[in-house]
């Protein structure tokens, strides 16, 4: 299909508004009398000696950005070496609250509570995640955890500098807040609607729900192109394999969470993630597209998240010797992150690391050459150090034999403090934990995701006319991948009439398994099988296969990657949903038994098993009823 073909999508926000990010200026009360002149913006306290400069911020408001850098600049040249080090790390900490003792925290940094972590080290940010018990607790807890933090950091810091508090909620499948958040289906998805003001609507109220928790920075949206079906790390979590739409779902996004919701964003990751087969958590991909692909590709997402102004942009741990011939991965590469992304394409916001636990930059160096090595190329913070008691020292250490220069340590710091101050985090860096239970998951929210959803899915072939399911008295099997996912769809169709049934088989459902739905089929009048990345699984081809063998009406629905049909020869019936979120299930629901008619789009193109340069179902496809 031509680009001239393809579905021209809604218009996004305007490039470059700086309307929404005055909205993110909040004054204080009466900061009006103190607005700073509009010619020479100074801020007290700026000297080796004086006023705490924060104090001072905090009396008169903030009102623009240009005040913002003049408080950085003000703390920053009054700051310790250990402090500012301190400002250029991210960190995992363990514990549902800032006092809780954790034995992890012990085993990796040597102290019992995440509040001593924040405190020893000056750190810059933290990160939310189930498995350090930072979010297990719902909502209240998270908000609790998250004043807590703060409280710390504004304890022992001098100049009252909060902390980045940080998550990946992408939404599908990399959400870490679940029920009662409210849940929206991930990028493709989203996508797939067309609708770049859906997409702003979803991070708006995703970066409302997190402001209200404390979180104060949103590890997305991804700005991968994902034109490599078989890639295992990005997938759905790519708008599309288009650029120009994937880079205009990006800046709507990066509205939404930055202008409209208040907190910051990360485009991620650069300089593309979108064309590997290699997980970059567990190897180093190499990426072979030229420098012209590369312009064509992947730039163009970046571009426009730079033009939204985005507050940050996450580094990816991959080779692609067209920008960087040294076999270094991006992460630590000054071609990349200073020549092209700082100068050649003109970034000026925040450059901040994936994660270094990861194996794609990891199995390179140790620790704390890692952290060095990744700020020499050019990054200003450092996510999620494997080591940080060996990383902080050797970077205080590469400033004190000249390997690093005190001033550029300091243009880092810069611009982390006025990241901290344009999105109101020092004015104002705690939240109302008795608000937190009506300001997440409201029924205006829950509404607008379920809306959003309901234009997500997909059909792309309905040959037999089995959709929309009439389901009244039928019996009806739903199997395939997901305990609760398949669970959740048999009572839906339940509560519509249907005696269905819930018979899970698996991510590589055995013989045994694939046995049992086969019998279940042949005595249904239906059958609804789910797959999870069917295409590169043999055990869930088999299963759809040997159903279908029944006789009985088969609809298989993939709900995370689309091109599963790729994979299943046969299919006269088919629906992608690119998500088993929460909101998903529900709303195939309705569209499987006609209550919304089928209207999303394919973001990709889905190629042939055999040939991936032939496109079986191309970009923009997608039938109604």
């Amino acid at each position: 299909m031509s680009r001239a073909d393809r579905p021209t999508p809604t218009p996004g926000p305007a490039r470059g508004s700086t309307s929404g990010r005055r909205r993110r200026l909040v004054a204080l009360a009466g900061a009006a009398a103190g607005v700073l002149a509009l010619g020479t913006v100074a801020v007290p306290g700026a000297d080796a000696a004086g006023p705490n400069p924060t104090e001072d911020l905090r009396k008169r408001g903030v009102v623009t950005e240009r005040t913002c850098r003049a408080w950085a600049q003000a703390v920053s040249k009054r700051m310790t070496l250990e402090e500012k080090v301190g400002q250029l790390f991210i960190q995992e900490l363990y514990g549902a609250t800032a006092t809780t003792a954790h034995p992890k925290n012990v085993e990796f940094y040597g102290l019992e509570t995440p509040a001593e972590v924040v405190q020893k080290y000056h750190l810059g940010g933290a990160i939310y995640f189930a498995w350090t018990d930072s979010v297990a607790g719902g909502p209240p807890q998270v908000a609790g955890l998250s004043n807590g933090l703060q409280e710390a950091a504004l304890e022992t810091d001098r100049f009252d500098i909060p902390l980045q508090v940080a998550i990946d909620q992408e939404q599908g499948i990399v959400t870490r807040i679940g029920p009662p958040a409210t849940q929206f289906p991930g990028s493709m998805a989203v996508a797939a609607t067309r609708s770049t003001e859906d997409a702003r609507t979803a991070a708006e109220i995703t970066g409302e729900e997190l402001a209200a928790m404390g979180v104060n920075v949103n590890f997305a949206p991804d700005a991968d192109v994902n034109v490599n079906p078989a890639n295992p790390v990005i997938g759905v979590r790519s708008f599309s394999s288009d650029p120009q739409l994937a880079a205009d779902f990006v800046a709507a996004q990066i509205a939404g969470y930055q202008d409209d919701a208040g907190i910051a964003s990360s485009a991620k990751h650069f300089p593309g993630h979108g064309d590997t087969a290699t997980d970059s958590h567990t190897g180093l991909p190499l990426i072979t597209h030229t420098r012209e692909q590369w312009e064509t590709l992947d730039r163009p997402p970046f571009d426009a998240a730079i033009e939204a102004g985005a507050d940050m942009i996450m580094t990816a741990h991959l080779v692609m010797p067209a920008l960087d011939d040294s076999g270094v991965p991006a992460t630590l590469s000054k071609p990349i992150l200073t020549d092209l992304l700082r100068e050649e394409m003109g970034y000026e916001g925040v450059i901040v690391t994936d994660s270094l636990q990861m194996a794609g930059v990891r199995d390179m160096f140790d620790d704390g050459e890692i952290a060095v090595r990744a700020l020499e190329a050019g990054a200003d913070q450092l996510l999620m150090s494997s080591d940080l008691r060996e990383a902080y020292p050797a970077v205080i250490d590469a400033v004190g034999s000249g390997r690093l220069r005190e001033g550029d340590l300091a243009t880092k710091v810069k611009r982390v403090l006025q990241l901290k101050c344009t999105n109101g985090t020092v004015l104002d860096p705690m939240v109302d934990e008795a608000a937190v239970a009506t300001a997440v998951g409201p029924a205006d929210h829950l509404a607008e995701a379920a809306r959003i959803t309901d234009g997500t899915h997909t059909l792309l072939e309905n040959d037999a006319s089995v959709l929309p399911m009439a389901v009244g008295g039928q019996d009806v099997l739903v199997t395939g991948w997901g305990v609760s996912t398949t669970a959740t769809l048999a009572t839906e169709l339940r509560a519509r009439g249907a005696t269905a049934t819930a018979l899970e088989t698996g991510t590589a459902p055995n013989a045994t398994r694939i046995a049992g739905a086969v019998a279940a089929a042949r005595t249904s009048d239906a059958v609804v099988v789910l797959t999870n990345n069917a295409s590169t699984s043999t055990a869930q081809q088999r299963l759809v296969a040997e159903l279908q063998a029944t006789g009985t009406p088969v609809v298989v629905v993939a709900v995370r990657n689309p091109y599963d049909i790729a994979a299943l020869p046969g299919t006269d019936t088919y629906l992608t949903t690119y998500s088993y979120s929460p909101v998903s299930v529900p709303s195939l629901a309705r569209v499987l038994t006609g209550e919304v008619e089928p209207s999303g789009k394919l973001p990709v193109d889905i190629p042939t098993a055999a040939d991936p340069g032939t496109v079986l179902y191309p970009f923009g496809s997608g039938l109604g009823y």
